[in-house]
């Protein structure tokens, strides 16, 4: 029982609810009693001012009519109905007349207000209920005493009302307070259970669990569902991971084996320098394309796992298509080749991207459109409702539709390229890429050629 009180007592919404009950109840009873307060001192203000009323005109009848007709006064007063209390007593102390028979003692002995409400009892009081009042005691010339009061028992019955239906309150807020803290806290707890339950299985090898998520969309949802896209990336991520390591074995063997027999065929042409150079030459160039790969393969995890170098900002569409195109046009015309860019956006038009990664993609695909295009290149941008459209059209051999979503995996060349320098990453990068951007890549026939598109969501403008 305390193993799972403490359990409770350490699961967030809990602590919050007994602080939220804590406070309530501090300002419920802070605010019962001020109000309890506030009213019982407007009732004794208004006691104590009736009073001092009635002692200012006893006090002219006094002074008109002397001892007797002030004691004929009290005691018409004293026998109407509702009347409040009068006493007189001679200078001995003993009451002589007014319409309480005994009262608490001591009361008479002070001139001015009473301290305190006092007790008293009354001619007609039949039971023994305890009245309580306050008073003012005055003391005329002949050492006589009387006494002006009013019954407190109305202000009192206040008191006693509200006390109690504070506490039917404060005891109605705790009972509420502890099915909170038990409703809440059980179904957290749950909640925390099937998280920690599931947490455990996938520590444990099993990557298709996830956390759970009922569909409440609170807080648990929300942090259950975040956690599953996290699991899904790193899953994607691992697979990459080794998908990457089974192709680097696979198709990296062939390169380095041919490299090392190049190797070993330069170390036996020792005594013809001129072949022996050729060879080392080769050998050169084999260990660039090898580092090419690298770079390439590096370069595409760099961009799978969101690392700074796929920081996005906003960016003019039209500058992005302008700089490749004037950086490609000699190189397309150097190889014989006729380069050509169509715009159709507005100038204005902004998309949020990374200038780098998507420069490195659009030359990815020119790269790919001179070495296995046609003559003609198209280096197209048009604009959409919400897209942007960046297309590059060759009028070459195409690629077949079987194999237009195979050419995106890495290391994958096609039998007709094999004989062309490359590693088969190109598109890879730029599949990787257009992820980042949250763009689509699509293969499409140009008949003849081949038209490579990336759609890439546009900013409001």
């Amino acid at each position: 029982m305390l193993s799972k009180l403490s359990s409770l007592l350490r699961v967030t919404a809990v602590r919050l609810s007994i602080i939220y009950t804590v406070i309530f109840g501090v300002l419920a009873i802070g605010i019962v009693f001020y109000m309890t307060g506030a009213t019982v001192n407007v009732l004794r203000e208004q006691y104590q001012a009736s009073i001092d009323n009635e002692v200012t005109g006893l006090a002219r009848i006094y002074r008109r009519g002397g001892v007797n007709q002030l004691i004929r006064t009290l005691d018409r007063r004293a026998r109407a109905p509702g009347a409040n209390l009068y006493v007189v007593t001679n200078p001995q102390g003993q009451i002589i007349a007014g319409n309480v028979p005994q009262m608490q003692r001591g009361i008479m002995r002070k001139i001015g207000w009473t301290k305190r409400a006092f007790r008293y009892q009354r001619f007609d009081d039949q039971s023994d209920t305890e009245h309580r009042a306050i008073a003012r005691v005055l003391e005329v010339p002949n050492g006589m005493r009387i006494l002006v009061g009013r019954d407190v028992s109305e202000y009192e019955d206040i008191t006693k009302i509200v006390g109690g239906g504070f506490k039917l309150a404060l005891g109605t807020m705790v009972a509420l307070g502890l099915l909170t803290w038990f409703f809440v806290g059980r179904g957290a707890l749950k909640r925390i259970d099937q998280v920690s339950k599931s947490s455990q299985r996938i520590m444990g090898g099993d990557k298709s669990e996830r956390l759970p998520v009922t569909g409440s969309n609170d807080e648990f949802d929300r942090l259950s569902e975040n956690l599953n896209t996290m699991l899904d990336q790193i899953n994607h991520l691992d697979d990459g991971v080794k998908q990457m390591s089974d192709n680097i074995a696979h198709d990296l063997k062939t390169p380095i084996t041919r490299l090392r027999n190049k190797a070993e065929e330069a170390f036996s042409l020792e005594k013809k320098p001129e072949e022996q150079q050729e060879k080392i030459a080769d050998i050169i160039d084999d260990c660039d394309s090898i580092v090419k790969t690298f770079d390439a393969l590096l370069m595409i995890s760099r961009v799978e796992s969101g690392s700074t170098v796929a920081k996005l900002e906003p960016l003019k569409a039209s500058d992005i298509l302008t700089d490749v195109y004037e950086l490609y046009e000699a190189l397309v015309e150097d190889d014989g080749k006729h380069l050509t860019i169509e715009l159709s956006l507005p100038d204005n038009l902004m998309i949020k991207g990374n200038r780098e990664l998507l420069s490195q993609a659009i030359s990815n695909l020119i790269d790919n459109a001179i070495k296995y295009g046609g003559e003609r290149i198209s280096l197209v941008g048009t604009h959409a409702s919400d897209t942007l459209e960046i297309s590059v059209i060759d009028n070459g051999a195409g690629i077949q539709e079987e194999d237009r979503t195979r050419v995106v995996e890495r290391f994958v060349r096609l039998d007709k390229s094999r004989n062309k320098s490359g590693n088969g990453l190109g598109l890879s990068l730029v599949k990787a890429i257009c992820d980042i951007h949250k763009a689509s890549l699509r293969l499409d026939d140009n008949q003849p050629g081949l038209i490579v598109s990336m759609k890439i969501p546009v900013m409001d403008q």
